[in-house]
């Protein structure tokens, strides 16, 4: 009988990104009646969990001194297949077979944007990772071209492409009292603009600001950050203050998912001008919301919308800033690119993540 395990450390802390993506996956593996646990250095509810103590407190050595020994930690038997969603270097091999998702590789497109200690971890460790690997997932087909064009040593076929989806309660919402309360909780205007991700260099949001000066001059709709500080993000802050946009930008800071899906509905449009996305998950709640995007025109995110958004160059300001007036101007365009992204976000789903997913597992416990 198959087993499986999945790392799950991701899962102890905010359920952005990749902890998103893990808890889903998770979920999705449980209601289709696969058997698994879960490693981890914390217990997670509802399900089985195998603890792997970690007595590091430093966050960042806490995290990876964890998976570099994981492969020593976990007993070789009974047989198993271990998946590590988070993409984090195991370097030594595991006694068992083993799969690992790659989400993006951002740290090697955009070295200057990552901390040093990250680029190293990446450069040292991930490719032995991917060649111990059995089989490696790429959460998207521009993913999986990233890997191959940085790692030629692979085979194509031993990376296989499965997407991400929306959560299902990111609809849209018909119950004005939920919008209310959300809308006075969080003090929203009544039109306003949305964003939402980490606060890191790559999100593009110091261009996003620029561009955004000029769309509040013209229209007077103000800008909604939602997001948790990542890294480097101190020239946002700067660009805000020399822009003299204290006033008409609201950071909400890291917001509860729960909260999320209100936000979209109530949202006039939605701005995601990434310059790299190994998929970009928050365009496709904004358009299961049935909110307009914008978002860039490169890496996964064409791959995610479609012709369901209005896609620009992420580097152009003038860009960003037409696309962001064009769907404030204009309520027919509006309602059109709603349509739209409906039907896009259609196309996705945790339950076929999963399948597809598990497909994997099952091809990797029948190889010999």
């Amino acid at each position: 009988m198959m087993k499986i395990k999945i790392i799950a450390d991701s899962v102890n802390k905010f359920k952005t990104g990749i902890g998103n993506y893990t808890f889903n996956l998770i979920t999705g593996l449980q209601q289709i009646g696969a058997g698994l646990s879960l490693i981890n250095y914390e217990k997670v509810e509802n399900f089985h969990t195998e603890l792997y103590p970690n007595i590091l407190k430093d966050r960042f050595l806490e995290t990876y001194s964890w998976y570099l020994t994981l492969p020593f930690l976990i007993k070789p038997e009974p047989p198993a297949i271990i998946h590590n969603p988070t993409q984090v270097p195991t370097f030594f091999r595991f006694k068992h077979k083993n799969i690992i998702t790659i989400n993006d590789l951002s740290a090697l497109k955009f070295p200057e944007q990552h901390k040093l200690g990250r680029r190293l971890i990446t450069d040292l460790f991930l490719p032995r990772t991917l060649k111990k690997a059995d089989k490696i997932i790429a959460i998207s087909r521009n993913t999986k071209e990233d890997i191959l064009s940085y790692y030629p040593f692979l085979k194509e076929d031993k990376i296989r492409v499965i997407h991400l989806a929306a959560n299902e309660d990111f609809r849209t919402i018909q119950d004005e009292n939920v919008l209310d309360d959300c809308r006075k909780r969080y003090n929203l205007h009544e039109k306003f603009i949305l964003y939402v991700g980490t606060l890191e260099p790559r999100k593009n949001l110091v261009r996003l600001l620029h561009a955004f000066s000029s769309v509040h001059e013209k229209t007077g709709v103000p800008l909604t950050i939602v997001g948790k500080k990542g890294w480097k993000y101190k020239k946002i802050f700067e660009t805000l203050r020399d822009l003299n946009l204290e006033q008409k930008v609201l950071f909400t800071g890291y917001v509860e998912p729960g909260d999320l899906p209100a936000l979209y509905n109530l949202a006039t449009l939605f701005v995601y001008p990434s310059l790299y996305e190994g998929f970009g998950l928050p365009p496709l709640e904004a358009m299961q919301c049935g909110c307009p995007v914008i978002t860039s025109n490169v890496s996964s995110l064409p791959e995610v919308v479609g012709d369901a958004a209005i896609k620009v160059n992420p580097c152009s300001i003038q860009e960003i800033e037409q696309a962001m007036c064009s769907l404030l101007s204009d309520e027919n365009l509006r309602t059109d690119y709603i349509k739209r992204g409906i039907k896009q976000a259609e196309k996705f789903s945790w339950e076929r993540c999963a399948r597809e997913t598990f497909q994997v597992y099952q091809e990797v416990w029948n190889e010999d």
